[in-house]
């Protein structure tokens, strides 16, 4: 299942990242106030668990997401904004991270760290903001899936067409909500009409 957003606010966000006079603090929470809205969508349908809590008028009784149940993943290290984002939203899910290199020639991915905690029963949501030839995220989901978690999410900001296309071929089970599906990639794999490199735009890194 793919859910592209459709919401102005959603578009707007994703246009000023476009914008080469954004700078990085500001690039960096634009990404998590999209985080934000595609969390939103992709656990509008989640089952709240019901907690008595201590209000103003005494215990009361109220359904809440069970937030331990969540596991978020992020692809280092442009996802960083994204799962600081998450995390925030849900202080008692837990995190873990994955790092991974694109060779520049083949343009396939090496994974070089991992560093994801127990996935068994746990709703994973994979965090990566940018989906290009979809190799990166397709990795990282075949290992996520070889650890038998109940479900299995991934938020992303742009996507190119042929990046969704490997992704609903290799993973026809994941749910990918995505904030923008761009025109097309180019000869170089990157996305188009894109935003540029999102780890490099989030913290200045020099090209």
């Amino acid at each position: 299942m793919i859910y592209e957003l459709s919401n102005p606010v959603s578009k707007t966000l994703v246009n000023h990242l476009r914008e080469t006079s954004t700078d990085a603090l500001r690039f960096r929470h634009i990404v998590q106030e999209l985080t934000r809205l595609l969390a939103y969508e992709a656990l509008k349908t989640e089952t709240l668990e019901t907690q008595t809590i201590t209000t103003w008028k005494g215990k009361q009784t109220f359904g809440f997401i069970k937030e331990e149940d969540l596991l978020f993943v992020t692809i280092l290290r442009a996802g960083l904004p994204m799962i600081e984002s998450a995390t925030a939203l849900f202080p008692k899910a837990s995190s873990g991270f994955l790092a991974m290199k694109r060779d520049e020639k083949t343009h396939q991915s090496v994974l070089y760290y991992d560093r994801v905690p127990e996935c068994k029963g746990k709703t994973v949501i994979l965090l990566d903001p940018m989906v290009a030839t979809g190799g990166s995220l397709c990795d990282a989901l075949s290992l996520i899936e070889s650890r038998s978690p109940k479900k299995i999410i991934s938020l992303n900001i742009i996507a190119s067409p042929e990046g969704m296309a490997i992704l609903k071929q290799k993973h026809p089970n994941t749910h990918i909500y995505i904030a923008q599906i761009d025109d097309a990639l180019n000869e170089n794999m990157f996305i188009l009409p894109g935003l540029g490199d999102a780890g490099d735009r989030s913290y200045n890194t020099p090209e």
